[in-house]
C-alpha cells in the first residue's frame, strides 16, 4: 500500500507510515514541495496507486466528481496537534490498511471511521 500525505498534514506522519512499512511520501518530497497543485497531487496519486492523506475538502470534491485521487483518506479531526495525530494514525492504521481493500473513500475522525465508497 501506498500513501502521499497532503501538505496541511506533517512530514512527520509521512516518516511514521514508512517506519511501518508503508511506501510513503510527503508533497515536501515532490519536486514543487508543498506548491505542489491538487491537480499534480491527483497525478502522481493516479500514476502511482497511492492514496491521498489530507484534510482538504478540495479532494473529496475532486473525487466524487472525477474520481481523482485514486483513493482518499480525509482526516476530519478538527484541530489536532502531531503527537494526537500520530497516536490516531497508530491506533487505526490496520484497519485503514484493511478497509482500503475494499473502499476507495475512507474519513478518519478523532472517534471513528467513516466507509463512504
Amino acid at each position: 500500500m501506498k500513501f502521499l500525505v497532503d501538505a496541511q498534514l506533517p512530514v512527520r506522519l509521512a516518516r511514521l507510515l514508512e517506519s511501518a512499512g508503508y511506501d510513503t511520501i510527503h508533497t515536501k518530497d515532490l519536486i514543487n514541495k508543498n506548491a505542489t497543485s491538487d491537480t499534480e497531487i491527483n497525478a502522481v496519486s493516479i500514476r502511482d496507486n497511492r492514496i491521498v492523506i489530507t484534510k482538504d475538502s478540495d479532494f473529496l470534491n475532486s473525487f466524487l466528481t472525477i474520481k481523482e485521487p485514486y483513493k482518499l483518506l480525509l482526516v476530519t479531526a478538527g484541530n489536532i496537534n502531531n503527537l494526537e495525530l500520530e497516536a490516531l494514525f497508530t491506533a487505526n492504521l490496520q484497519s485503514l490498511v484493511e478497509l482500503f481493500d475494499s473502499h476507495s473513500y475512507i474519513e478518519m475522525t478523532r472517534d471513528s471511521i467513516i466507509t463512504h465508497l
